[in-house]
């Protein structure tokens, strides 16, 4: 196992800047994930981590040592890719094999680290058929039996799932958690799937723009965002967000007046952050709006509402009747309002503090 420093980093591709300035640690035998939009730097960051790129600026560091000049075969890294890239001419024992007769060890051991491997991923049936002979799945596992063989100090994961249909999505991410809790090997992996980010990962690190916005555990980003982007980009449906104003205890709006328990300073003007988990339509509440969407999940469901403050995201619990068209009340689940600036870059408040997070300008 070996931690991974990133420091100070820096890449452009011609005049476009990719990454800007981060600064990143992967603890030892940790899963971390990087999550963003398209084209936030989190694949770049992958790349530069394996060698395939280097930085403009700043540090590549493994297990204490500067790897930033060293190249990609002596990094000791495996990386899976979003595609399989398995030969399709060999078998899976042979894809399996073929690195690492590249690196000419014995053939004993050859052997017995693929057949090691085939035994953790279920693939030991499977050895003499080759690629176009798999599922989707079966293809996705030899690719990770492939960098499993080399027995790396760190892997790297490309957005490796996203080929693959939703019940497929769901069973490799069991396997891909199974597989780290056993190897306890570090693994960093990309994905701009926050389902993905929010089950398999013990850190989550957030970037948008090429910059790093937060880095912790799934809760911690999910609980305690420290902008509106992160509120946003984790959490499914998004976080609401209302424009208020700070009035003699509580936080109003069009149509709204939430209580608010903090004093905050100076701060007036804000944004308030509802998730939708935290709302539920029942016959009173502090909103109300017209039903234009209806998300039903079995047990429960989403409401998509139009109140006077814009638009509003609800859950409601199995018991309620909700319809396109109707006009509904919501209410808010005590102790569950998150405040941010009004230009959404800084948390001031969320459930359970007991005083504001940032001095805000009024």
């Amino acid at each position: 196992m070996s931690d991974v420093q990133l420091t100070n980093i820096h890449k452009s591709f011609g005049i476009t800047r990719i990454v800007k300035g981060v600064d990143l640690h992967v603890r030892s035998g940790e899963f971390l994930v990087m999550v963003g939009p398209s084209g936030c730097g989190k694949t770049t960051l992958l790349r530069l981590i394996s060698g395939l790129e280097s930085p403009d600026i700043g540090d590549v560091h493994m297990g204490g040592v500067r790897v930033t000049d060293t190249p990609p075969r002596d990094r000791d890294v495996a990386m899976v890719f979003q595609s399989y890239a398995l030969y399709p001419h060999m078998t899976v024992r042979e894809n399996l094999a073929f690195g690492l007769e590249l690196r000419k060890l014995p053939r004993k051991e050859i052997q017995t680290r693929v057949e090691e491997a085939a035994g953790q991923l279920e693939l030991a049936h499977l050895l003499d058929r080759k690629p176009k002979q798999l599922s989707g799945g079966q293809r996705q596992r030899v690719a990770m039996g492939r960098a499993l063989v080399r027995r790396p100090r760190v892997f790297l994961f490309d957005e490796p799932l996203s080929n693959l249909d939703t019940a497929l999505r769901v069973q490799m991410r069991g396997e891909l958690a199974r597989l780290h809790r056993k190897l306890g090997a570090t693994m960093v992996y990309v994905t701009h799937d926050q389902v993905e980010a929010m089950t398999l990962a013990t850190r989550v690190a957030v970037f948008n723009g090429g910059k790093l916005q937060q880095v912790g555990s799934p809760l911690e980003l999910y609980n305690a965002p420290t902008n509106q982007f992160v509120a946003t980009f984790l959490g499914s449906p998004s976080m609401n967000f209302l424009a208020a104003r700070r009035e003699s205890g509580t936080l109003s709006g069009p149509g709204f007046s939430l209580p608010c328990g903090v004093d905050l300073g100076e701060v007036k003007d804000v944004k308030v952050g509802l998730r939708p988990q935290d709302l539920r339509v029942q016959g009173d509440g502090e909103f109300s709006g017209t039903v234009e969407a209806v998300e039903r999940l079995g047990s429960d469901g989403y409401a998509f509402l139009q109140t006077a403050a814009g638009p509003l995201v609800s859950r409601f619990d199995r018991g309620t009747n909700v319809q396109v068209g109707d006009n509904v009340k919501v209410c808010l689940l005590s102790n569950a309002l998150h405040v941010f600036s009004a230009d959404g870059e800084a948390a001031i408040l969320h459930p359970g503090d007991e005083r504001p997070r940032v001095e805000v300008p009024a």
